[in-house]
């Protein structure tokens, strides 16, 4: 529905709408307020005994892991013993606590107020029963399933982690180590740096935390009173109505947070001058990170480009190589629907969150799994082991992977400018998930797309690498498995070897995420019913087919003795 145009219906569009917001807010006010505490005890107690109870495993954990490194050299180790790791461990305890005890009381405040919004959505049935109910018990659910995560990363990614860790060999056979030479110039630099950045880039954002406040407001009340922006989804009323309220607030904390990010930019000027071998490049970096801040700040507030602070070249080696063609458009990329005409303009091009991607990659699991389960590719042995909390490299790491290998096949056959993750789903250049780590997963995808593409792989060679994806490369079931013969030319096996691994390494990661193994174990609870039923229409046809056998057998037995006595009268 488009949003009413000129100011009389626009002014009595929001006198109209206004009643119902405020009593949707009030509803699910009281709602949250009665909620509240309830949340923020079962989050705080839950995540207060993980956390505290596995707290001592991972301090002698960490330390017999960094000790036992054969990448880090003995003075950096050293340094990380003494100087790092008692403020991460410390911070970890303090930090899972406290924010344990504020997430669980906003999370037990808003989501019923959003589930109450959303309550009112087109399609849905009796929205006054769902504006009572809604957000009651999903909330209760959804703050479980948040300890439930705390668990797996405080247990399964933590100590998947520290394994690597541990089990890595040095890189180019040479172990990361400190130059104890250019440690006082570092210190030097990170101090001067603090020095200078903190109080200034303070300045720079006091001085434009006013043009913040007045231009946030003004667009905030142009959709207000236009319905528009993020007044046009009734979910987004909430966020929304709080932040005109909340925007002063909002704005002495983006100012907050600039004096807390000056302190950790400025102190980045000990790493540059370390990294370079020069304390002069930590002192052109002090001044050049003025103007980074500066044009960031800009460029959030739509002011003119550019900026008042020199920006001197800090680094000695930039790399000018050129990128991959698509590399920087890839940057922005994200998922989006196949162009349909049924689809409108919104719906095709649409921002979605990296954890959508997770959605999108589970669904296809799903669904592969179930093939492989009826095609006898993944076994019971698999699935038990996968369920016992072992761990299957099969199910946990060769599925996942399989279906990234597919994807960069389909996408290489029809040369898409991005990844095709599903028939009905494409990863462009549109619009792509704005979280930093989302790269660390799509930049070597993309480039494994091009390898693939280059290479024009053939049919047997697909088929050699997705198995070899799916089984880790354990020969013995490669080689009872109708798989096409691993190629003649020792490179391209090699080359087919690296893309296996390398795939298995980025899905490891992968795994390590938050919500991502509570996810995942709900698929495997569904190939081991897909499992049981193919086991058990297996057995109801195997007795269907011995009980048929049986009674063809007793009525030939019948017809034979009916005859034979018919016989020995006659002959009496």
């Amino acid at each position: 529905m488009e949003p009413p145009t000129g100011f009389s219906s626009s002014l009595w569009n929001f006198i109209h709408f206004l009643p119902f917001f405020i009593g949707l807010l009030l509803l699910g006010t009281i709602k949250g307020v009665f909620l509240c505490p309830l949340i923020c005890l079962l989050m705080t107690f839950g995540n207060y005994a993980i956390i505290l109870g596995l707290w001592p495993a991972h301090v002698v954990w960490t330390y017999y892991c960094v000790v036992s490194a054969r990448q880090l050299g003995p003075f950096l180790k050293v340094l990380i013993c003494v100087c790092v790791l008692p403020v991460l461990l410390i911070s970890w305890l303090v930090v899972g606590i406290v924010g344990s005890i504020v997430g669980g009381a906003a999370f037990g405040l808003l989501s019923p107020i959003f589930a109450t919004f959303d309550a009112i959505e087109e399609g849905k049935e009796n929205k006054l029963l769902h504006c009572f109910i809604d957000g009651m018990r999903s909330t209760i659910e959804e703050s479980c399933m948040v300890v439930n995560d705390v668990k797996d990363v405080s247990f399964h990614s933590y100590f998947s982690v520290m394994d690597d860790l541990r089990q890595k060999g040095p890189p180019n056979g040479k172990y990361y180590e400190i130059r104890l030479l250019y440690l006082p110039g570092a210190v030097l630099a990170a101090v001067i740096g603090i020095i200078v950045d903190v109080p200034v880039i303070s300045f720079v954002a006091l001085c434009k935390g006013p043009y913040m406040l007045y231009k946030g407001w003004c667009r905030l009340f142009h959709d207000l009173i236009g319905r528009e922006g993020p007044f046009l989804d009734t979910i987004c009323v909430p966020f929304a109505g709080l932040a005109i309220l909340l925007w002063p607030l909002a704005v002495a904390g983006a100012f907050l947070a600039s004096s807390v990010a000056s302190f950790f930019l400025g102190a980045y000027a000990g790493i540059v001058a370390y990294q370079e071998s020069s304390l002069l490049s930590g002192l052109r970096y002090i001044i050049a990170a003025l103007s980074l801040y500066d044009e960031y700040s800009n460029d959030i507030l739509d002011m003119p480009e550019g900026s008042c602070f020199p920006r001197p070249q800090y680094r000695k080696n930039v790399d000018s190589s050129p990128r991959i063609e698509h590399s920087d458009s890839f940057s922005r990329s994200s998922f989006q629907k196949t162009p349909s005409h049924s689809y409108s303009t919104k719906n095709n091009i649409t921002e979605l969150k990296s954890l959508e991607l997770f959605d999108c990659l589970f669904k296809e699991c799903k669904n592969v799994g179930e093939k492989m389960v009826s095609e006898g590719l993944i076994t019971q042995k698999d699935i038990e082991e996968a369920k016992s909390g072992k761990g299957n490299r099969v199910i946990s790491i060769g599925l996942p992977a399989y279906c990234l290998l597919q994807g960069l096949l389909r996408s290489a056959k029809v040369d898409s400018v991005g990844l095709l993750i599903s028939d009905d789903t494409e990863l462009t250049t549109s619009n792509r998930p704005r979280e930093v780590f989302f790269e660390w997963f799509l930049n070597p995808l993309l480039i494994m797309k091009e390898q693939i593409k280059a290479e024009n792989l053939s049919a047997l060679e697909e088929d050699y690498i997705s198995k070899l994806v799916l089984l880790n490369g354990d020969a013995e079931r490669l080689k009872n498995l109708s798989v096409g013969p691993a190629p003649a030319s020792v490179v391209k096996r090699a080359e087919l070897d690296a893309w296996a691994r390398r795939l298995q390494g980025i899905t490891k990661s992968m795994t390590r995420f938050p919500t991502y193994k509570r996810r995942f174990d709900n698929i495997i609870k569904s190939l081991s019913d897909e499992l049981s039923e193919k086991n058990g229409g297996q057995i109801m046809t195997r007795s269907k087919s011995a009980f048929a056998r049986l009674i063809s057998l007793k009525s030939l037995k019948a017809t034979r003795g009916n005859g034979f006595s018919n016989q020995g009268s006659e002959h009496i």
